[in-house]
């Protein structure tokens, strides 16, 4: 039987969901890919299927995660991007084989060729950083305004005022938080 493994939290961008395979960073993170086989999955969701991978494809996945992780928090804080973090995504960013092509809903979609392997999946997740760190893409990097999560995303908000990396995890459980300290402060208006 295998494991039990949290879900995935899946955004419609690919970097700041590779990311978020790391979650509550600042509390009790939750490991999304602990394993190769895991980031098979997350790949495959992801529409970067990969036949395998191997614990060394593992670690080079999780090293570009936090350099991804680091380099767009300064983006969203504006402070200067990290100089590590910036090579090993533009050294991820180069070694990627996989080409774009044009869905017939006419969307960009990338493929991967046969013999593909996780480094080029992980290239197109270092191409798809640059392009939002770089500012190429219609939004803003933003921080998630819970303590214990302060994920990276990617806002395309009309207002660009989004506060939580995911409304339903982190958003729902501020919301929940106020309202019990609101009844907490005050027991009568619970009732």
């Amino acid at each position: 039987m295998r494991p039990a493994f949290p879900d995935f939290r899946l955004g419609g961008v690919l970097a700041t969901s590779f990311t978020g395979t790391l979650s509550e960073r600042h509390g009790n993170a939750v490991e999304r890919i602990p394993t190769p086989q895991r980031l098979v999955d997350w790949l495959a969701v992801s529409g970067l299927a990969v036949g395998s991978c191997t614990t060394a494809q593992l670690d080079l996945a999780l090293e570009l995660r936090e350099s991804i992780h680091a380099a767009a928090t300064a983006a969203a804080l504006q402070d200067a991007l990290p100089a590590t973090a910036v090579q090993v995504i533009n050294d991820f960013s180069v070694q990627g084989r996989a080409a774009a092509i044009l869905t017939a809903e006419g969307k960009r979609q990338w493929r991967l060729g046969s013999a593909s392997c996780v480094e080029d999946a992980l290239g197109v997740i270092a191409g798809d950083a640059i392009s939002i760190i770089a500012g190429e893409r219609d939004g803003k990097l933003a921080l998630c305004a819970s303590p214990t999560c302060q994920a990276a995303f990617f806002d395309t908000s009309r207002s660009r005022t989004r506060k939580w990396c995911d409304m339903n995890t982190c958003g729902n459980r501020q919301k929940k938080a106020r309202l019990n300290a609101k009844q907490r402060k005050n027991p009568s208006s619970a009732e």
